[in-house]
């Protein structure tokens, strides 16, 4: 944690973090006696969560696709 951040720190075992979002991730995943608020919370973070690992993935798929289309042409003008 950098210092005068504000940490979330996980009501079972106490654990930190720096993002609220990675608590109730924390709490889905470690811990199985979830009330109903916190069912929730674990439930939008994670949706959260998989949209963000899915727009990561296309980004990174078109990068690799101009860079290997990149190279390509470079090769072929230049070759």
């Amino acid at each position: 944690m950098p210092p005068g951040e504000t940490a979330f720190a996980c009501p079972r075992c106490g654990r930190p973090f720096a993002r609220e979002r990675h608590r109730d991730l924390h709490l889905g995943q470690a811990h199985a006696d979830l009330d109903d608020e916190e069912r929730t919370a674990y439930e939008v973070a994670r949706d959260e969560e998989t949209d963000d690992l899915r727009r990561f993935r296309i980004v990174s798929l078109g990068m690799l696709v101009v860079l290997y289309f990149g190279f390509l042409f470079l090769y072929a003008i230049a070759g």
